[in-house]
């Protein structure tokens, strides 16, 4: 009998109604719910690399990092000199590179979603952009970095600019005057940086820019009432003749000249245009990425554009740029216009939830029986015919409600199979389908490293293709001539081991030394390796050394001895013989080959 009395007492003493919340902790409550749901989704979109491969780093550069975090002191890593990489010349780690953590960019979203438009907008920001593909696809890397320090830059913008009431003036001076050189001042502490923000010319137009639209919206209405459009482009004629100047004596960096001209890359900085994700985007990979988004996106606008603001006003800006143009040019921006896209969906999704819930739960007016006479008749058959429609509309948001849930159900759904198939591989494990659908593992990668480790001095000196460098330091723990760390031109022009990437070596290369021309490992303009190669290609290190003892292979069943398949023919010279070199070690399934030196004839 006491647990039959105890136990209503405890569910009472334990209800929802017993905290006694009022309406706006209980949507607190709600929220912080919402968001500690977000945070475990994104964090468990990102298992799957961890369940289909085990635990491992997934990108090159993250290599590096590994390894940095074997310097537990502040000063012992500002100060590290790297002895083991771009051989004999080292690396000073401290100057060159930017100290930062990984951070998830999810509550970031939800706080600028909810200072652009509503709190619903910015807890649909947060779930979308938690397991939105493009932003797992780097979250890996340092740009989950990047991605927290852009929101939170852009959300702290457009509260500033919502809450400020000092005068148009005091906070554009505020503004653009004393936050810019707070942060300049910041930014200089870090030794990669240094004086690069007020001596290169891009950082420097960014700011002239923000000195000429503010004076321009602040002074010139002031200075001429009545020709501000001559005012104007007054200030902008003297910001390009500045910026010219500029430019020419500090020129801006490859990646921005690629930015403003995506064909500049591959004839001037072929090192730049080498990198996969440096390539143009191709519409399936806008489809692959964002979904649905692309249909909310500009539902999103027409929201944005009804209700104008400065805020509104501003994220329309930075979707529309990033999205049309930056994420266009290059692959790895999207990443870039991510927070854009995730923003103005969710202010659409917000937006269209609420038109269609208030809809439903609007009252409706019960028509007077009878008929009516006199003036007033057409009025009332007026309310008589809208009452009637009310029940069909209040149908048709149910649908489209439904619709919309669906919408953002397969959202779900498309971003989990993205990352789980396409997004969660490592660069260090290859997989592929067997026949009959089983999938097969290659770690030939760690395989190779591990016979360094085990078999190689412990003063080798490993010569490879630069985005192999920071995995053989950190796993074979061997030193590099080049790494993943690309500085210098020039020793990368020397080395090359990968016939996958053989005519970015051959671009690169020459680029320093002008006795390399592309069109002789070319055969009609197409880079060929069977039997019809151009004699320059046939007769080159790399072609010998991948090549080696491959003629000797029977890869596929039904194929001859020396079939590639990767490239789907028979390579052309099966009888390679080497001279200064000698093989010491092939993997399982030769994708990765170790060769020794040989000692000169000449010396003991």
């Amino acid at each position: 009998m006491a647990v039959k009395k105890t136990t209503p007492y405890l569910l009472n003493a334990l209800s929802f109604k017993s905290l006694k919340l009022k309406t706006k902790q209980q949507e607190l409550l709600i929220r912080v719910f919402i968001l500690g749901l977000v945070y475990v989704l994104a964090f468990i979109a990102r298992l799957f690399s961890v369940l289909r491969y085990e635990s491992m780093i997934h990108e090159f550069d993250l290599y590096f990092n590994y390894r940095t975090t074997l310097f537990k002191g502040f000063y012992e890593f500002w100060n590290w000199f790297d002895s083991e990489s771009w051989y004999p010349l080292g690396r000073i780690i401290g100057g060159t590179l930017y100290p930062g953590l990984m951070v998830t960019a999810a509550v970031v979203a939800y706080f600028f979603g909810k200072e652009i438009w509503d709190t619903g907008a910015g807890l649909v920001a947060a779930a979308l952009i938690a397991i939105f593909p493009g932003y797992i696809s780097r979250s890996v890397d340092n740009e989950a970095v990047a991605i927290f320090a852009l929101l939170l830059t852009f959300y702290l913008f457009v509260k500033a600019v919502n809450t400020i009431s000092l005068g148009r003036i005091c906070f554009t001076l505020l503004i653009t005057l004393s936050m810019y050189i707070l942060g300049m001042l910041l930014a200089m502490q870090i030794r990669f940086v240094g004086f690069q923000h007020v001596q290169s010319g891009e950082h420097m137009a960014v700011f002239l820019l923000m000195q000429v639209s503010s004076l321009s919206t602040t002074f010139v209405p002031n200075l001429f009432e009545d020709n501000c459009d001559i005012g104007y482009s007054g200030w902008c004629y003297c910001f390009g003749c500045w910026h010219s100047v500029w430019l020419y004596i500090s020129p801006c960096t490859g990646r921005f000249y690629s930015l403003l001209d995506p064909t500049h890359a591959k004839p001037h900085i072929p090192i730049i245009a080498s990198v996969s994700e440096h390539q143009p985007t191709a519409w399936s990979s806008f489809m692959f990425d964002y979904h649905i988004l692309l249909f909310l996106f500009p539902a999103g606008l027409y929201f944005c554009f009804k209700r104008l603001s400065d805020a509104t006003i501003f994220i329309v800006m930075y979707g529309l740029t990033s999205f049309l143009y930056f994420a266009g040019v290059m692959v790895r921006l999207i990443f870039v216009a991510t927070p854009a896209i995730c923003l103005i969906s969710a202010i659409a999704v917000s937006a269209t939830v609420k038109n269609l819930t208030s809809l439903l739960r609007a009252k409706q007016k019960v028509p007077q029986t009878g008929s009516s006479k006199g003036p007033g008749s057409s009025k009332a058959s007026s309310k008589v015919t809208l009452d009637q429609a009310q029940p069909f509309q209040k149908n048709g948001a149910i649908a489209l409600l439904v619709g919309v849930f669906y919408l953002l159900s397969r959202y779900a759904i498309h971003c989990t199979w993205v990352t789980s198939e396409a997004y969660s591989s490592p660069s260090i494990v290859l997989a592929a389908r067997g026949a009959h659908g089983n999938r097969i593992i290659f770690d030939d990668y760690h395989e190779a490293y591990y016979w360094l480790t085990q078999n190689s001095p412990t003063d080798a000196k490993v010569m490879s293709w630069w985005d192999y460098g920071y995995q053989i330091t950190a796993m074979g723990n061997r030193t590099v001539i080049v790494d993943n760390n690309t500085w210098n031109n020039t020793h990368i022009a020397t080395v090359g081991h990968d016939i996958n990437k053989f005519l970015w070596m051959v671009r690169i290369g020459g680029g320093v030394y002008p006795v390399i021309k592309e069109p002789d490992y070319l055969v009609n303009g197409e880079f060929l390796v069977d039997k019809g190669v151009s004699p320059k290609m046939l007769n080159c290190l790399m072609y010998k050394l991948c090549y080696y003892r491959f003629g000797e292979l029977v890869t596929e069943y039904g194929k001859p001895k020396g079939y590639d398949r990767a490239r789907g023919v028979e390579i052309g010279n099966k009888d390679i013989k080497l001279e200064h070199l000698e093989e010491d070690y092939t993997t399982s399934n030769w994708i990765a080959r170790i060769y020794r030196v040989k000692p000169p004839t000449n010396r003991l």
